[in-house]
């Protein structure tokens, strides 16, 4: 936990002229100091928001600015303790207030919606956690929210029906905004992206289905270009998808595999299916083959 404090109060404080942030050197740090204080008693330390707001607020700009802070508090523990125990905690918390306001940006959050609303609920939710429970664990709440994100989107990925830019090589997902892309009679053309598992297998294999079912074609393409690792079960589905298609009198073809996923493929059943035939380099040879030959490509 003092660790994610202290990569948060890095990275929002960092310059841009500042030497890149490196988590690991800041965790070896953190440990190292705090594994020192515990021979002697001491709180476990750690980069805090607020101290680091005053010092960058007063100009502090090298490692000096910690050993003047070190010694200003160890001055007010010996000297003026007595005078500050006698100020109201409100007062405290006023001071504490100043220095950290001028970390409230809400101007980011419109920056943040306008681009992503997912990231904007994650801003948030932050936030919320930070009322509520403190910063420490107000950004705990963030981590927690993000990686519920990420993992609802590692298990529902999409799968984009592709078509062709008029007068171009390019493919692209089909959306309303480019009603004019053209697209191929019996050819369903699909793209996978990011890792393919036994997490997401079958929401890939039920969104497939319901795109082949729709679009009732004689041929399906996958693009796998955006593919970095396919396991063994998806693997599977993908086997099981080609014979289930190939008994419904539906060719399947497969398109841009990376050096890994493509020794992956021809080391499995669905290789030696496949062939050279059914495995292309891009989408423009994909689709080249299948104007050139038509249904006979199915043969």
């Amino acid at each position: 936990m003092s660790f994610t404090e202290t990569i948060a109060a890095g990275r929002v404080f960092a310059r841009t002229d500042d030497p890149p942030l490196r988590p690991n050197q800041e965790i070896l740090a953190t440990g190292f100091a705090n594994a020192c204080g515990a021979l002697f008693g001491a709180m476990a330390v750690g980069g805090g928001t607020t101290q680091t707001a005053v010092n960058r607020l007063a100009g502090a700009r090298t490692q000096l600015s910690e050993l003047v802070t070190a010694g200003a508090a160890l001055v007010t523990m010996l000297f003026l303790a007595p005078f500050i125990a006698l100020m109201p905690q409100a007062t405290l918390a006023a001071v504490v207030i100043v220095y950290s306001i001028g970390l409230i940006k809400p101007g980011e959050f419109g920056a943040i919606l306008k681009v992503r609303r997912t990231e904007f609920i994650w801003a948030i939710a932050a936030l919320t956690g930070v009322v509520l429970f403190g910063t420490l664990k107000g950004i705990i709440v963030a981590v927690v929210v993000s990686l519920v994100a990420l993992l609802h989107q590692m298990a529902n990925p999409p799968v984009y029906v592709l078509g062709r830019k008029p007068g171009t090589d390019a493919f692209r997902p089909r959306s309303k905004r480019h009603p004019d892309d053209e697209t191929f009679p019996a050819l369903l053309l699909l793209r996978l992206e990011g890792r393919v598992f036994f997490f997401n297998a079958k929401h890939i294999a039920e969104k497939m289905r319901l795109l082949v079912d729709e679009a009732k074609p004689r041929i399906v393409t996958l693009d796998l270009s955006g593919v970095f690792d396919l396991e063994y079960t998806a693997l599977k589905m993908l086997i099981e998808g080609e014979k289930r298609y190939r008994e419904h009198g539906i060719w399947m073809s497969l398109v841009g595999l990376n050096p890994e996923v493509l020794a992956i493929v021809q080391r499995s059943s669905l290789g030696e299916t496949l062939g050279r035939e059914r495995m292309h380099f891009t989408l423009e040879v994909a689709v080249d083959k299948y104007l050139a030959f038509g249904t006979e490509i199915t043969q």
